[in-house]
């Protein structure tokens, strides 16, 4: 090939990025990404969004992965603007988001500027990520951008890395990019099928447990044929809400605490359960016991990969493939039972309604969380997305808010990172500009990346941030009165959130009453641009209500 057919390196990488079907870009570039921020400025398909941290961008690529299946792209200099990304791959890659990181370095070939700045990036990444690579040679970059991108989507999907030094952006070779390969995921084996269901049609008392791997595309669909089917009953863990629409009859409710909740309970009824894109990120929603007594519960696993054996968790029928697929046919060769009887796992769920219904109720001021929650699920419509940041209250939309399509309450219960939710809600308002969107943080978790508000005004964007303000750390301050610990270490002051809006040019709202707040929401809801809505609100009995009210009332029944 004649010389003047090459291209440069950095022309070459965003062409690979065209071709996996890239839009957006997140990200700060730094003067080792001039090459490839050059190159980009020439892009028809590729949109650079310009954040004012890392951290922000690295969560709004995963945020537009865990939306769209596809991974989301972001990118940073060398050295800080490197570190200030591994928060965020930590988010993705435990939280099954596909991401990927490209990150500057000096020139790798010759450097005149010794260490300054340099790390170790490649080698930082690899813990916390699925791939991590330099690119040591141009001739290298289609087939290390189609392995990244093909490494991030696959199950479980999380995020890979790739380096890119200043030298090599700047060479020119004759490569050319890989096209994207389709691929389709093996099936379930046929015997594992019927293994699963006998011991459904065995069973008096089975239930589902959907887990975080069954948040994908077509699952949702299978398992709601599946329930319709079958009449058999389902919960979720948190980071399987909404899977199914929680408003059927047959939602037994959202594994929010650890234990002795009215859904717990209902697990302890059953005596076959099918455990669905179970994810060891997420704390198990119930316990086996090999004590030596007799757990006579049978456990089946069905999930992409096989079950990690630990001491709580070892199934007895693995159901090895494509989740919906594997749905689709335990569903297809299942037929219901006249043995199943769900009454007692449906009184359940029927006490912590009534049980909801009367706290939801209380309109004090400050705000009571539990009455926040269910104003929110009131003013939204079914697709509205609700981005929570990390906090206590987290808890309280886990099993208050009924979750009515997949990924329209985006919570993070793997990584469960503070700073998360205005970026996640920002990139949600991308994804689907036509839908209502609503980022519920804690004063904390807002603060962490709170310049933000800046880009998504600059965006033109339509989002409502919602900040329950209690001047502390409200979530560990919950655990320091539940371990009978004095106060101490966990309050703070915050700035006057409303004037904090205005000044970046965002709308501003103070919270005045219970009243007031429902007002606010339908306000912001209707009205376009980017809104701050500041909520006291009063956190005096989460330790009464979620450590020992609940535990009691259920274990009454």
């Amino acid at each position: 090939m004649a010389e003047g057919d090459k291209r440069k390196a950095s022309d070459l990488f965003v062409e690979c990025l065209e071709q996996e079907g890239v839009e957006y870009i997140f990200g700060v570039p730094g003067e080792e990404n001039l090459d490839l921020l050059d190159s980009l400025s020439r892009s028809r398909q590729i949109k650079l969004i310009l954040t004012r941290h890392e951290q922000g961008a690295g969560f709004m690529a995963a945020t537009y992965g865990r939306h769209t299946g596809k991974a989301g792209v972001c990118l940073s200099t060398l050295g800080p603007g490197a570190t200030n990304f591994v928060t965020a791959a930590a988010y993705a890659t435990l939280g099954g988001m596909p991401m990927l990181m490209i990150t500057g370095q000096k020139p790798i070939k010759k450097s005149k500027q010794g260490r300054f700045q340099i790390l170790d990036v490649v080698s930082m990444m690899q813990p916390i990520t699925k791939y991590a690579h330099q690119v040591a040679s141009s001739d290298n970059i289609p087939s290390r951008v189609r392995e990244a991108f093909r490494i991030a989507e696959e199950e479980k999907p999380g995020a890979t890395h790739i380096e890119l030094p200043e030298d090599i952006a700047d060479e020119h070779t004759d490569s050319r990019p890989v096209p994207r390969s389709i691929v389709r995921r093996p099936t379930a084996d046929e015997k594992s099928i019927a293994q699963a269901v006998e011991a459904l049609q065995n069973a008096r008392r089975p239930l589902l447990v959907i887990g975080a791997g069954a948040n994908r595309k077509m699952t949702s669909k299978m398992l709601g044929e599946f329930v319709a089917k079958t009449g058999i009953p389902f919960l979720t863990t948190q980071l399987g809400k909404g899977v199914i629409d929680e408003r059927h009859p047959k939602f037994i409710g959202c594994a929010a605490l650890s234990a002795g909740d009215f859904v717990h309970r209902a697990i302890e009824d059953a005596d076959c359960i099918v455990n669905i894109g179970h994810d060891v990120i997420e704390k198990p929603p119930f316990f086996m016991h090999n004590d030596g007594t007799r757990d006579s519960r049978v456990v089946i696993h069905v999930s992409t990969k096989t079950a990690e054996v630990d001491p709580v968790y070892f199934p007895h029928i693995e159901v090895i493939g494509d989740i919906a697929n594997a749905v689709w046919q335990i569903k297809e060769a299942i037929a219901p039972s006249p043995k199943w009887n769900f009454e007692a796992m449906l009184r359940y769920r029927a006490a912590e309604i009534a049980h909801t219904a009367r706290l939801a109720a209380d309109e004090r001021f400050p705000i009571f969380p539990p009455h926040a929650v269910q104003q929110i699920r009131d003013c939204l419509p079914d697709d509205a997305i609700v981005c929570l940041d990390n906090g206590i209250y987290k808890l309280w939309f886990a099993r208050g808010y009924c979750a009515t399509k997949p990924n329209t309450v985006l919570l993070d219960n793997a990584l469960a990172t503070m700073g998360a939710g205005l970026p996640s809600a920002m990139a949600s308002a991308m994804v689907y500009p036509n839908r209502k969107i609503l980022a519920v943080c804690g004063d904390g978790g807002f603060m962490m990346n709170s310049q933000e508000l800046e880009t998504a005004v600059r965006l033109g964007l339509n989002l409502t941030v919602l900040i329950l303000n209690d001047n502390a750390y409200g979530m560990i301050r919950w655990k320091q009165a539940n371990m009978g610990f004095a106060d101490f270490g966990l309050s703070y002051g915050n700035p006057d959130f409303v004037k904090y809006a205005q000044s970046y040019g965002a709308n501003g709202y103070r919270v005045e009453s219970a009243a007031h707040l429902k007002e606010l929401l339908a306000h912001c809801r209707d009205t376009p641009g980017v809104h701050l809505i500041d909520c006291p609100v009063d956190y005096s009995e989460n330790d009464l209500i979620l450590n020992t009210e609940i535990k009691e009332l259920s274990r009454a029944l």
